[in-house]
């Protein structure tokens, strides 16, 4: 492979218009078919084998009003109470908006002051566009602004509105470009990166859309796709960069180093982009939709970084010249420093005392994840908002006026083929008397008469830890055969619980497919293991700060947030797999340059110092990069992304510091020679990969061999 790259490396170099006009019509056509042919996107929360799922589709088939979208408007008069002649007239109006079926006669509160419509449509919120339906929402309910009242909405359709894009990603961007211009002190090779990113995050969310015309894609996947492609891709164009300015420093023509960087360097970003794209992989085991779209969508941009670093970014190097070298740097014969005297130091000075520091670091790490213990999931609701957004506002209203339950109504759905009709009242009397419900409604019959649904009101709002308790205990205790329990509470129990079980299939399985991928890279069983155990680490301690800034509410403010909210249900999964696939590319670079030096010289510990000092600056400078994009997503107002980006910087951070500055450099003191230890067996049968682009040809034992005969 490292022969093909160098080759292609070093074409694009000489010839660099060619791959750039080949880039620009590659990004243009992938976008103008996305314009023409390209899906809308849509959340599929499908939970099979659920109760919760089952009683959704006998919704579907028997009571198709009530199986669509649905959206509540919340009326309020600060004085006295609100006419019903009014709302009445409000009624009629939302009655003749497009694909309403129903609206539900309004419900007031005791005191008469406030008052709510349920408004049904006949399709899924994903069939509507939430921001102009919920313009005619307010249109509709525009009479009673006009009168005096305070008007809210809330349900599916306003809580699916997203406010415009684009905030995050640009400050994640400015940021990037500020830090690579201190970095390499020249405006080329700071925007070479940025450039050579985002054609290959146009490309790859082009695809997304075009991939949304065949299935369904989450929501959220394009700006989860966009965080991790915007991070990786520029991370992996540096470290290419990084390279090509060394083989200029040595006095490479650029086309010669833009080749070996490319065979080199470039060979690390395939395999570092390969093992991002295994750990996205193994949210199919999560076997829900939206966690599967979110994976292969990454993953599609993931795939579009990487290809644009190893073609497009050697094209623009050999237009560059040697302007990617600052310009005291730019004369013949001057010297550019390629390692870093500080790191060397601060590797040597761990190397001393390697247990201490070892220790140090472990304590610190295990502090930060020792939160993730105290941990509640659940998924994110109106609650969560703030009170600038309506359905926060709709949602505050709902429970003063009518208890924190009225939220979250439960839906118990009966199906009278298998159940006797006559149970009906005692199911009611069941439902009455277990705890925690405060109120039941009559049961609702199916236009066919073959089901029934009961509205059931539990005392808790959706996000008390109490719900879940509430929840069994209705269908432990209160439902008969044929009978299940729905409704977004129900949803979120049971959404909670599949996450939690299929959690450990994805861990085992992504960890297993990065230690394999590890294993034959750097043909060690040690180096691997080690690897896995810190980047558990590290994402451990990112579950912790994540706890304890969200759900204990150290900082929530900060972030925007009214109030403390458990961990997303979303985030610990996703989480894992984005984290492990990102700290191996750090991983990966590292111990490219640390097994380098070990095959070259046989110094298992001097070896370390030398990867580490090399590689050091360049990891650093990428940590910064993308602990900025993921700080910049913090600003999104969606909780699941504003969650994401912060445990992912929290991460990011710990990685390029505790870990690799410390963790790893003592704990391969320690081990020497073990840290390539690979059984005789294997070393068979493993296939030989060169990372190094044929840098170090001779295997390590004839490396000590011919340096210390009598120790080998």
């Amino acid at each position: 492979m490292s022969r093909l790259l160098y080759r292609l490396g070093r074409a694009a170099a000489l010839r660099p218009w060619r791959m750039i006009v080949i880039w620009v019509v590659l990004v243009g056509a992938v976008g103008g078919v996305a314009g023409v042919a390209g899906g809308a996107l849509h959340d599929d929360y499908t939970l099979t084998g659920t109760g919760s799922q089952r009683a959704t589709d006998l919704l579907r088939e028997r009571f198709p009003a009530l199986s669509g979208a649905d959206a509540r408007v919340v009326v309020h008069a600060e004085r006295g109470r609100v006419d019903q002649a009014r709302l009445a007239d409000a009624g009629a109006r939302l009655g003749r908006l497009p694909h309403v079926s129903v609206v539900e006669p309004p419900q007031p509160s005791r005191d008469g002051a406030t008052a709510y419509f349920t408004v049904r449509y006949d399709v899924p919120v994903t069939d509507l566009k939430p921001g102009p339906t919920l313009d005619r929402l307010r249109e509709a309910a525009g009479p009673l602004e006009a009168a005096g009242y305070q008007v809210e909405f809330g349900g599916m359709v306003p809580e699916n509105v997203t406010a415009p894009g684009g905030a995050a990603e640009a400050v994640g961007v400015g940021a990037a470009l500020v830090i690579l211009l201190l970095a390499f002190g020249s405006v080329v090779a700071a925007g070479l990166p940025l450039v050579v990113a985002l054609a290959g995050l146009g490309a790859g969310v082009s695809g997304i859309t075009i991939v949304a015309a065949f299935t369904n894609v989450a929501t959220t996947a394009p700006t989860m796709a966009i965080m991790v492609g915007l991070g990786v891709g520029i991370d992996y164009a540096l470290f290419i960069l990084t390279r090509h300015r060394e083989g200029l420093a040595e006095g490479l023509d650029v086309p010669e180093s833009a080749g070996r960087a490319t065979a080199t360097a470039g060979q690390s970003v395939i395999f570092a982009g390969v093992t991002v794209l295994l750990a996205l992989c193994g949210l199919v085991l999560s076997r829900i939709p939206v966690f599967i779209t979110m994976g292969f969508t990454t993953g599609i941009v993931v795939a579009a970084t990487v290809a644009s670093a190893v073609t497009l970014l050697p094209a623009v190097l050999g237009l560059a010249g040697r302007r990617v070298l600052r310009r005291r740097d730019r004369a013949a014969g001057a010297k550019i420093a390629v390692e870093s005297p500080r790191v060397r130091r601060w590797a040597d000075g761990v190397a001393r005392r390697p247990w201490a520091w070892l220790l140090a670091a472990l304590v610190l790490m295990l502090t930060l994840a020792a939160p993730a213990l105290d941990m509640r999931t659940w998924p994110s609701d109106a609650s969560s908002e703030p009170t600038s957004n309506t359905v926060r506002r709709a949602y505050d209203l709902m429970a003063e006026a009518y208890g924190p339950g009225a939220n979250g109504p439960l839906l118990v759905t009966v199906d009278l083929r298998r159940a006797d009709p006559a149970g009906l009242p005692a199911l009611r009397d069941r439902l009455t008397a277990t705890e925690g419900v405060v109120a039941v409604a009559p049961a609702r019959l199916s236009p066919d008469r073959s089901a029934a649904v009961v509205p059931v009101v539990p005392a808790y709002g959706p996000q008390d830890e109490r719900v879940t308790g509430l929840v069994e205990r209705i269908r432990a205790d209160a439902l008969p055969d044929g009978a299940e329990v729905t409704g977004f509470t129900a949803i979120y129990v049971d959404l909670a619980r599949v996450l939690d079980e299929r959690l450990w299939p994805v861990i085992g399985v992504v960890v297993a497919t990065s230690f394999l991928m590890l294993m034959v890279v750097f043909r060690s069983l040690v180096t691997p293991l080690k690897a896995a155990a810190m980047n558990l680490l590290s994402i451990g301690a990112a579950y912790g700060v994540l706890t304890a800034v969200f759900q204990w509410g150290w900082g929530a403010e900060l972030l925007g947030l009214p109030h403390s909210v458990p961990v997303s249900s979303f985030i610990v999964l996703l989480m894992f797999a984005v984290l492990f696939g990102v700290s191996m590319d750090y991983e990966v670079f590292l111990l490219s340059r640390v097994r380098e030096e070990w095959l070259r010289t046989g110094d298992a510990r001097g070896s370390v110092g030398i990867g580490l000092a090399a590689t050091g600056r360049v990891i650093s400078s990428a940590a910064i990069i993308m602990v900025a994009v993921f700080l910049g997503f913090a600003l999104d107002p969606g909780l699941v992304i504003k969650q994401m980006g912060v445990g992912l910087a929290v991460a990011v951070a710990l990685d390029a510091t505790v870990v690799r500055l410390v963790l790893v450099p003592a704990a391969m003191t320690l081990l020497g020679r073990a840290n390539w230890w690979l059984p005789r067996p294997l070393e068979r049968v493993l296939p030989a990969i060169d990372v190094h682009g044929g840098a170090a040809p001779q295997p390590a034992d004839a490396a000590v061999a011919e340096r210390e005969p009598s120790r080998a």
